[in-house]
């Protein structure tokens, strides 16, 4: 397994619309989807308030497959590698002309979108700097019960049919946060990461040949 996030270097943030894992307070199917990985994954199981609810009144990160409202489900992957790099755009920032195959952990968090101004802040959940001479984001939930480690590789729907040559180590947090929606519409605006919508998720891994050791 990779080094604890602690011991490595942030390289990149984004986000799936829906949880691409399934487990904890996300078990909840949102359907197969429109095969491009999206309307698919799984989604909060827990309530909301009508108020929490409460539709923005502009579009929320918007892309060609539709913006987020109150409500959703994001998974945020917080993206960790062994390569002395910095934070920036794609998981190009994780890999450096020295080492083309670092170890990469990715620090999982599932949050819900909710329209009230006392829930987190996406701004203070990704904000990141130099700590103890790694780059390192500051605030990723330590209150969100105990992490699931498991050995895998990157993600998204691009490798539906196929494994991702990119081994990672997993820490998926079984609990669900709740996030001001109006302050991921804002990260969205503008961001070290360019990242301005939610990415699609990948089937639930089942093929065996996708899912044997060799």
């Amino acid at each position: 397994a990779a080094p604890a996030y602690t011991e490595m270097n942030l390289c990149n943030i984004h986000f799936h619309k829906n949880a691409e894992h399934k487990g904890g307070e996300f078990a909840k199917y949102a359907g197969n989807g429109d095969g491009h990985g999206f309307q698919s994954g799984y989604v909060y199981s827990g309530k909301l308030s009508s108020s929490e609810k409460r539709a923005t009144k502009a579009a929320v990160c918007p892309s060609k497959h539709g913006a987020l409202n109150s409500g959703d489900t994001i998974e945020v992957h917080y993206v960790h590698s062994t390569a002395q790099v910095m934070p920036g755009p794609t998981l190009g920032a994780c890999l450096s002309e020295s080492i083309m195959n670092p170890q990469l952990r990715v620090e999982t968090q599932v949050y819900v979108l909710v329209n009230d101004k006392n829930a987190l802040d996406f701004a203070k959940l990704t904000k990141h700097g130099a700590k103890n001479s790694y780059q390192q984001a500051f605030n990723i939930p330590n209150n969100t019960g105990s992490a699931i480690q498991y050995a895998g590789s990157t993600t998204g729907p691009g490798y539906n049919e196929k494994g991702s040559p990119l081994q990672v180590s997993w820490s998926v947090r079984p609990e669900v946060a709740k996030v001001n929606i109006a302050t991921v519409a804002k990260w969205c605006e503008g961001n070290t990461f360019n990242e301005d919508h939610a990415h699609g998720v990948r089937n639930l891994v089942t093929n065996p040949k996708l899912l044997s050791a060799k």
